[in-house]
């Protein structure tokens, strides 16, 4: 199967979780990654800012936003590539590329911390670390030269046992799910 027909049974996947089910896989994923170490002993969050059919991130990001330097990307769809922000509230963010809710002002942040926990967006996840987006390469792109911590969030129905993965292809040190984290390190 190639890649872009597994993006669509995952996207169709995602598509068939009802809004009040949504509401509580989000809250767990939520509490789990608030809860986890590498949360609390994180210096800055680079996150981003949830949309359609991705884990809910919003409550993340306001609890981060009393405790953490909090970042979020914006893309440039020009050039396929992503950088981010530091936001001090919800008011920092606009529509940006794709609608999605992006920093609108400021300087982009070039380097992070060792200790800087970064949250990657997937459809699936497997076992190892691999990771199914939507097909932009951003995420890819920028974890390349990213030396913190990268963490996938993800419902325990996206993931699978192997996705195809290419030699670009970034891997996730662990997995956040609504039932357990997965540490791949």
């Amino acid at each position: 199967m190639t890649k872009k027909q597994i993006r669509e049974i995952y996207k169709n996947k995602r598509r068939m979780i009802g809004p009040m089910e949504k509401d509580a896989l989000d809250s767990a994923v939520a509490d789990r990654f608030l809860n986890s170490e590498m949360y609390k002993n994180c210096s800055e969050l680079l996150i981003y800012v949830s949309f359609d059919i991705e884990v809910g991130t919003y409550r993340i990001i306001d609890r981060a936003l009393k405790e953490k330097k909090v970042f979020c990307p914006r893309c440039c769809s020009d050039s396929n590539y992503m950088e981010f922000y530091m936001i001090n509230s919800f008011d920092d963010l606009s529509p940006g590329a794709y609608g999605i809710l992006e920093p609108s002002a400021g300087q982009p942040t070039m380097s992070f911390e060792p200790t800087s926990l970064c949250t990657v967006p997937a459809l699936s996840y497997d076992e190892k670390g691999n990771r199914l987006g939507f097909g932009k390469g951003y995420y890819d792109r920028f974890l390349s030269g990213f030396k913190g911590i990268k963490t996938g969030i993800c419902y325990e129905l996206s993931l699978c046992e192997t996705l195809p993965a290419d030699d670009h292809d970034i891997r996730v040190d662990n997995i956040v799910t609504e039932d357990r984290i997965i540490f791949l390190g």
